[in-house]
């Protein structure tokens, strides 16, 4: 059977629909069917831009049954676009095993890029972004929680987590207790009326939502492990680093900058010893 329709993941507003993008909405207005985490949720945001398409459910209980079917669809040549209720389908939503289904019979998957929640959070967290690791949702029972987390005790990355309102207190309370004090940052309501940004520590974290009634989604990010003693960087290796930042073009101060951001050294230790280096090697290809 020839292959003519296709596959389009689509990002939504994760809360303002002015960051609804124009691709987006008519993109949504030319396939032949949305598939959608939540049909009520989707159809309200389909009227706001005017479009009326047919929706089939698509939801964690339902996809092993409802994959074949849009697959089949597809393969007829029908085009459709799968969303979730808010953000890119398939992180920490449906659509993974469509995604990987068509992918094996050859059905082309293209993207259309939305808001996420997660990258909106780490930007504004203060917290390094050069480096990190999504962990979404943690387990339902202690036994999950804890086994998650004890594999994280030595990540080094800034983590990022994904928390509902009943379970933010008793999250916060197994990230101290497993984790230990780190800085955090804790983002709510992204983009919506009531957005709320803390930057503040674990310890206090806790103390700050105890017994604290709270609503919205919440999207956490946590410091990474410091590195030991044993683990920092030498000074002859962070040379070698900024001689390659060299090689693509920074300046001696913007390479010094950035090995310096990027470890424990200082600006000035490295940018002195890269004005030796320069001295010695001005004339090589190496500038």
């Amino acid at each position: 059977m020839t292959i003519k329709g296709k596959l389009i993941v689509l990002g939504t507003p994760i809360g303002n629909l002015g960051d609804f993008s124009p691709r987006a909405v008519e993109t949504l207005k030319k396939v032949d069917f949305i598939i959608a985490e939540d049909t009520r949720v989707t159809r309200k945001l389909l009227n706001y831009f005017n479009i009326h398409k047919p929706l089939i459910s698509y939801f964690k209980h339902n996809e092993t049954n409802k994959t074949d079917l849009i697959i089949k669809k597809i393969m007829s040549g029908e085009n459709c676009a799968i969303v979730s209720d808010a953000g890119m389908p398939t992180i920490s939503d449906p659509g993974e095993e469509l995604v990987k289904k068509c992918a094996k019979a050859n059905i082309k998957v293209e993207v259309v890029p939305g808001p996420c929640a997660f990258v909106a959070a780490l930007a504004v967290s203060g917290l390094p972004s050069n480096r990190f690791t999504f962990e979404g949702f943690l387990g339902k029972n202690k036994k999950a929680v804890k086994t998650h987390l004890e594999e994280l005790k030595d990540e080094k990355r800034t983590m990022i987590f994904y928390e509902s309102p009943h379970r933010l207190q008793k999250s916060l309370c197994s990230f101290l207790k497993i984790l230990g004090n780190r800085k955090i940052s804790i983002s709510r309501e992204i983009t919506k009326i009531y957005e709320e940004v803390i930057r503040t520590t674990l310890e206090k974290a806790v103390e700050i939502y105890k017994n604290k009634l709270v609503k919205g989604e919440f999207v956490i990010v946590i410091a990474g492990k410091k590195q030991s003693k044993d683990e920092l960087l030498s000074l002859e290796d962070g040379i070698e680093s900024a001689k390659l930042l060299l090689c693509d073009g920074h300046s001696i101060n913007e390479a010094a900058k950035i090995v310096s951001h990027k470890t424990n050294l200082k600006k000035s230790d490295v940018y002195k010893e890269l004005l030796k280096e320069f001295e010695i090697e001005k004339f090589t290809d190496l500038f």
